[in-house]
């Protein structure tokens, strides 16, 4: 039975946190084409009540509250295989140590390379036992329970097999004469594969609290927090301060446990070099701006001379009125050459490069239009007219469209390739809330509330808030085809950040337009 292909393009919408908003997007070209390009459309529609136009939140500033972070995708092996396949990370390790033949920076590369698919291995583990424990919570089956029961039992084992076999390495390399700074590196990815191995197990059994505490689901509970135990005490063994504390407020924990997870997958990350191309074009234009403008002045100069001598008074106005209109027509031509560079030409341009290669493996463009210059795909504004609030409030009630762009094109033949095809590409977008915050309201208030029996009156808490909805156009272009999809979502904000993300629809395939440059 042949597997279902990978989409081209996967999102993912959530909450970071009270201030972030985050879009995670995984490009994943199929290598049907050289080129496959991606178009993200983001229409952010906010209530008039917040102030924000393009005076008050300058493109700069939305620049300044977008984060955004580029890597490749975490390659997909599962536990049996990174410890059965001769081309998993572990395996080379043990290659490169045995010949001899492989720098130690490359030896520190596969080593932090496992630390990522390992957890991405234990992730999917997490995340398909968070799955069944709903589906059993919705009709309770044996054939649930069953494969449960195995893939915990496999995550346990392989889990502790990797890690046995890793360290089992580990100690043979330090009988090499190893830097420094190698040994080092090497001790911080066993120690980041101990604490994710305490993550994901620690959350396998959280998911499962709901289940019965009997049978079956006390035994495969037990072993997971076994594994968990045997890896808070082989830290502890070796004087490690990433131990949780019942007690105390586990910040040493938590800062070691954000500095492995960046110093592990830091191997993944692209960079993104910035070029200047638009502002390249806006030169060539206002350069044709001033030179209009020194024509229609050197031309009234020339004229001025043949109708006047150049020591009378009406020589002398003429060319002060001529000097005048020049530079009004170079202001006003810089202008209309801004807009139409505004139009059609992406704000920032970047080049995405791999760090290690120093290969170009695509670029990336981004654009932010603001009020008018905004023009909502009727796909995006049907979406928004199925609620009563909405449809009026875009005839009768004023609300600021702010559009950002963003197109990626990928050279596909550049792209590493794995055992399963051309390895992806995710994108995370970071949009920080706090300037919509700045005008807003208290977040309570105090309601008069009369009681019905006696009618005395008292008061009640009334929580205000402001409702964003952020729509979304997906388009991916490859091989001459397009296909897109289009998703709604709706932040609900007070003064104090994000209260909460409703999806009020959910994605739907649509027809998208041809791409354009930036239209």
């Amino acid at each position: 039975m042949s597997k279902a292909p990978v989409p081209l393009l996967q999102t993912r919408l959530d909450v970071h946190d009270r201030k972030q908003f985050e879009i995670k997007l995984e490009y994943q070209p199929s290598g049907a084409d050289d080129e496959t390009r991606y178009l993200v459309e983001t229409y952010v529609f906010l209530p008039a009540s917040l102030n924000i136009d393009s005076e008050t939140y300058p493109r700069a500033n939305f620049y300044a509250d977008i984060h955004n972070y580029v890597r490749f995708k975490t390659p997909v092996m599962s536990l049996a295989e990174l410890l059965s396949t001769d081309s998993a990370p572990l395996a080379r390790l043990e290659a490169g140590l045995l010949t001899g033949l492989v720098s130690e920076s490359e030896l520190v590369y596969q080593a932090k390379l496992l630390s990522c698919i390992f957890r991405g291995a234990l992730r999917r583990f997490a995340n398909s036992v968070d799955e069944q424990c709903e589906s059993l919570g919705r009709s309770p089956g044996d054939g649930v329970c069953d494969r449960l029961e195995s893939e915990a039992r496999a995550a346990a084992d392989g889990a502790r097999k990797v890690l046995e076999r890793f360290r089992a390495w580990a100690r043979s390399a330090n009988r090499y004469r190893l830097q420094e700074k190698t040994r080092a590196s090497i001790r911080l990815v066993d120690e980041y594969l101990s604490l994710t191995v305490e993550q994901f197990f620690r959350k396998a059994v959280a998911d499962m609290d709901a289940l019965p505490r009997s049978g079956v689901y006390i035994e495969v509970r037990k072993e997971l927090m076994d594994e968990v135990l045997r890896e808070e005490q082989y830290r502890k063994a070796h004087q490690l301060r990433s131990v949780i504390s019942p007690t105390g407020d586990n910040e040493e924990y938590m800062h070691r446990f954000g500095f492995l997870k960046k110093f592990c997958m830091n191997i993944l990350f692209l960079s993104a070099r910035r070029a200047q191309k638009r502002q390249g074009w806006e030169e060539v234009l206002f350069a044709l701006a001033a030179g209009v403008a020194m024509s229609f002045a050197t031309a009234v100069a020339f004229w001025a001379q043949v109708r006047y001598t150049q020591v009378s008074l009406n020589f002398f106005l003429i060319m002060v009125v001529g000097y005048m209109m020049k530079d009004r027509i170079k202001e006003g031509m810089r202008r209309i050459f801004s807009q139409v560079a505004s139009r059609h030409l992406y704000d920032r341009t970047a080049r995405i490069v791999d760090p290690v290669t120093e290969r170009c493996l695509g670029s990336c463009e981004e654009k932010v239009d603001y009020g008018r210059a905004v023009r909502v795909p009727v796909e995006v504004a049907a979406l928004r007219s199925r609620d009563d609030f909405i449809t009026v409030s875009q005839g009768e009630l004023t609300e600021t469209v702010i559009r950002y762009q963003k197109q990626v094109v990928l050279d596909v033949e550049l792209l590493p390739r794995t055992e399963r095809g051309v390895s992806g590409i995710t994108d995370i977008i970071r949009l920080n809330v706090e300037r919509f915050l700045r005008d807003m309201d208290e977040p309570e208030y105090a309601l008069e509330y009369v009681d019905l029996e006696d009618f005395s009156v008292g008061r009640v808490r009334g929580a205000k808030s402001y409702q964003v909805d952020m729509a979304f156009r997906f388009i991916v272009h490859e091989a001459g085809q397009e296909r897109g999809s289009l998703q709604l979502v709706r932040l609900v904000l007070d003064r104090n950040g994000i209260k909460r993300m409703l999806r009020l629809y959910p994605e739907q395939p649509h027809r998208p337009e041809p791409l354009r440059s930036a239209a």
